[in-house]
């Protein structure tokens, strides 16, 4: 390329992860393109910014044609698909709009690679939910999959076709098996997110209890702005390859919340109700990562911890609210 300036796409950049790597790449200078459904309510928040250093363009991953136009006009060196049906519970309400964005999504946009872009550098947000029922712990990238919620099967599908896409054609493809990551951007919907947001409105007398539903359950929690720097890394290896992305320690939800009501000085079993209403009709096991083959190959490692990730976001829904 003689050091001309990269081109990097971004599926899903209004998204956590989306507007965190835009900002890295942006950093790394990039010239950054989004790629953004045609919605009802645009959600722009995330990226408000930096909006005036990117590029959106209007496609959809349920729309092959779209894909390949998109391609063919942007020319990226690099794609980054993160766009998806993110959210387990929803998986379960909508398993087939689930699949169609996070399997049969996938599959589209490397297909539209294939004809139009097969030099360009491919990146599949892979998740640690298509481990779901463990086979063995920690997980690693030999792990047998199991998955325990239809987003979690879609998962599976969208890995292996990349997997697929790479043996069979000769795309440089990569899957990132990402295990939870989250930030102040994090959707209110998640339960970090839903601690954090409730934490703050309890200790600004908005709200007097917050429902959760297992808090015994276990994650492998890191931090969404350490996560986008192995993705940009993998895409920089001399070969394609798939890599777990994990901080290899486990919490539970009750350490979130022990965690997160301490940074305000309350005690969390006041203000805590389990409500079995918001249990998963599914639960997946001790998720934990080993990211062994990451630190080794890719040189990367988590920078912030899991107490100091809930403070950031205890903080940060605090000053929302204005404190």
């Amino acid at each position: 390329m003689g050091g001309a300036r990269k081109t990097a796409l971004i599926t899903g950049i209004t998204g956590q992860d989306g507007s965190y790597l835009a900002e890295l790449l942006l950093g790394l200078g990039y010239r950054v393109v989004g790629m953004v459904r045609r919605a009802s309510t645009e959600n722009f928040e995330r990226i408000a910014a930096i909006r005036d250093r990117l590029e959106l363009r209007q496609a959809d991953l349920l729309d092959q044609l779209s894909l390949i136009g998109l391609l063919r006009e942007v020319r990226p060196d690099e794609i980054y698909n993160l766009a998806a049906q993110s959210f387990v519970p929803t998986s379960w309400a909508q398993p087939m709009l689930t699949a169609e964005f996070d399997a049969v999504g996938v599959a589209r946009l490397l297909e539209a690679i294939r004809l139009v872009a097969p030099e360009a550098r491919f990146y599949q947000a892979s998740s640690s939910e298509m481990f779901g029922k463990v086979r063995e712990t920690p997980q690693r990238e030999t792990t047998p999959f199991h998955p325990r919620s239809p987003y979690g099967v879609a998962k599976v599908y969208g890995h292996f076709i990349t997997v697929n896409y790479r043996e069979s054609y000769g795309l440089f493809a990569c899957s990132g098996i990402c295990f939870n990551h989250e930030s102040p951007r994090r959707g209110r919907e998640f339960v970090t997110r839903k601690v954090s947001d409730g934490v703050a409105r309890i200790a600004k007398g908005r709200a007097t209890e917050l429902h959760l539903g297992n808090l015994s359950a276990r994650r492998d929690w890191g931090f969404a702005g350490d996560y986008v720097e192995a993705m940009w890394r993998m895409l920089q290896q001399p070969t394609a390859d798939d890599f777990v992305i994990a901080t290899g320690e486990s919490h539970s939800v009750q350490e979130l919340v022990e965690i997160a009501f301490g940074v305000v000085g309350l005690d969390w079993r006041a203000y805590v109700r389990e409500d079995p209403a918001l249990l998963r009709p599914a639960e997946v096991d001790r998720l934990i990562g080993d990211a062994s083959k990451a630190r080794r190959v890719l040189g990367w490692a988590p920078r912030v911890g899991f107490a100091e990730l809930v403070e950031m976001m205890v903080r940060a829904d605090l000053e929302r609210m204005g404190s």
